[in-house]
């Protein structure tokens, strides 16, 4: 824990450089697609990077209402659940965060989630699943990992990763349908322009680049989020067993779209239908042995 802050300003550093990269990518998408056209590459430029920051601005100012759609979940006012609210509030203080809004998913599921664009804008939801299943201890954890994420601004770097990693995906799709439709009947026109093979090439890897993107920037988020959890309880053992319930349940909740399934504490996705390399979580028994260590070594 000694060096606890350097490594939360390295991750923003490197999450930072992965976002930058990504915009680069969307240039790069365009300026190929172009050339295979027999064109120059530059006009498309300021049309990407209006695309880019539509996309970015959208996610910076509605990601909480978007999540909130998508999850299914509905918010939720003290009254309906105050010892939940006394839990959060209680995270708030040791942290020295704003209370956020809180919300419900009505999903058997244990899981969990936050989003928004900064610390006075945050939103923290829970599935009932997740109330009914974890005691008081437990759920301070899982309180605590999500207000860290909240802390960390973790909930506005993943908004901004998916958006972007989902307009690379959509942009290169959209070029790829436009060289396969048009390219024929610019064949005989482009003379000494780029071979159609070459273009089809980054087309095809871009929105796989983006997708490992996206995962190596939660992948980073999610363990140093434990550790920030850990910071503000001063209890690894409740985040411990928290998860430990997490990988006992084999249940996933039904909103389990590909586009939030990284703002999850555990990821709702089936591990078994993809490779570890896109994999939007560390595995949880690697989160659950670095909490253990932390409890016989406390620092």
């Amino acid at each position: 824990m000694s060096n606890f802050r350097a490594l939360q300003s390295s991750n923003r550093r490197k999450t930072f450089f992965l976002l930058f990269f990504m915009g680069v990518l969307v240039w790069f998408i365009s300026y190929i697609a172009i050339s295979a056209f027999g064109g120059s590459g530059a006009g498309v430029i300021p049309l990407a990077v209006l695309i880019s920051l539509v996309s970015v601005w959208g996610s910076f100012y509605a990601s909480d209402k978007l999540v909130l759609r998508m999850t299914r979940a509905h918010l939720i006012q003290e009254s309906d659940n105050p010892k939940l609210f006394d839990l959060v509030q209680e995270v708030c203080i040791a942290s020295g965060l704003p209370m956020p809004k809180v919300a419900i998913v009505d999903d058997p599921a244990p899981n969990a989630f936050a989003t928004g664009r900064d610390p006075d804008h945050a939103l923290i939801a829970f599935t009932t699943g997740l109330l009914s299943a974890m005691d008081r201890d437990e759920l301070q954890g899982v309180v605590a990992h999500e207000m860290a994420h909240v802390a960390n601004r973790d909930t506005l770097v993943s908004a901004v990763a998916a958006t972007t990693a989902g307009v690379v995906a959509l942009v290169s799709d959209i070029l790829m349908r436009m060289l396969w439709f048009g390219g024929s009947r610019n064949r005989d026109h482009q003379g000494n322009q780029m071979p159609i093979f070459l273009a089809i090439i980054p087309l095809i890897l871009a929105p796989i680049a983006a997708t490992m993107l996206k995962a190596a920037v939660s992948r980073k988020r999610e363990s140093l989020a434990d550790a920030t959890a850990v910071a503000f309880t001063r209890n690894p053992a409740g985040l411990r067993a928290a998860l430990e319930v997490l990988a006992r349940d084999n249940t996933v909740v039904a909103a389990r779209s590909s586009a939030v399934a990284h703002l999850y504490i555990e990821s709702p996705l089936d591990a078994s239908a993809a490779s570890k390399l896109f994999a939007t979580h560390p595995p949880i028994e690697e989160r659950i042995e670095t909490l253990r260590k932390m409890e016989a070594n406390p620092s």
